[in-house]
């Protein structure tokens, strides 16, 4: 049976009010090797969502983050159809007490992402795409062409700084040539957020695959582009580490890009 966006949604949906609305401020955590934190909420969401998908679509396997590096490397090496799972990305925004985070989940297949959803449970906002059909936030279609137009001047930035090589994150804080920044702490939600028009561009230094699967395709479907800063277009699936240089329009990424490398 094909995956259905809508059932996957109300899968993720019930995830997010049930097992981390009901968590947020009541739970601690731990460090992982990488130290990253961990926490018991990003368990439960990927041992509940792992369960329902493998029910439903048993022939598609799941990689999610809270898996080990081997068993994640053996699925991307089979060559098949996969879940790409994020069980709580922010999870340092969870565990603070700040509620900016979310679920990630994507299915690859061909190497492509086919469909994606980053649900944020605190505003009850569920972000959805399906490739070459579209982009929608809680049923709304997303369209970054009926945005209003703007120079790089004047637009908002999502940028995180850390992962940025010192050069650049000197040049962009010494003379940004866009209006305002600011950084929430959900790869996910920042694609989402540039889909549906709450800033213009982004830029981020290192993300891992299930940070940005579901998001990349729901702001390619909704219209946005994006690289890396190397240049590189397109889909990876790889779990090797990506930046991430992205805008709402072709052309505005453009002068976002060449203003980066040059």
């Amino acid at each position: 049976m094909t995956p259905d966006l809508s059932e996957l949604s109300d899968l993720v949906r019930a995830a997010g009010q049930e097992e981390l609305i009901t968590r947020f401020n009541r739970i601690g955590f731990e460090y992982k090797q990488d130290g990253s934190l961990l926490t018991e909420a990003d368990l439960a969401v990927q041992t509940r969502l792992q369960q329902q998908l493998s029910e439903k679509w048993p022939q598609v396997a799941m990689l999610g983050e809270e898996m080990s590096a081997d068993r994640q490397q053996a699925i991307i090496a089979e060559g098949g159809a996969f879940w790409c799972l994020d069980p709580l990305d922010g999870t340092s925004n969870f565990a603070a007490g700040i509620p900016f985070y979310s679920i990630s989940a994507a299915l690859i297949a061909e190497g492509q992402p086919q469909l994606g959803i980053v649900y944020d449970p605190v505003r009850d906002e569920c972000f959805s795409a399906a490739a070459a059909t579209g982009a929608w936030l809680n049923g709304k279609k997303l369209d970054t062409a009926g945005l209003p137009e703007r120079p790089l001047s004047r637009c908002s930035a999502l940028l995180d700084f850390k992962r940025l090589a010192p050069e650049l994150a000197s040049k962009i804080a010494l003379g940004p040539p866009y209006a305002s920044q600011r950084s929430f702490g959900s790869v996910a939600l920042d694609w989402c957020w540039l889909a549906a028009g709450r800033c213009q561009v982004y830029l981020h230094g290192k993300q891992n695959l299930w940070d940005y699967a579901a998001g990349w395709l729901v702001l390619h479907e909704a219209g946005g582009s994006s690289s890396t800063l190397d240049g590189a277009g397109g889909f990876s699936a790889t779990l090797q580490p990506r930046s991430a240089v992205a805008a709402t329009t072709s052309a505005l990424y453009t002068n976002w890009y060449n203003w980066l490398r040059n």
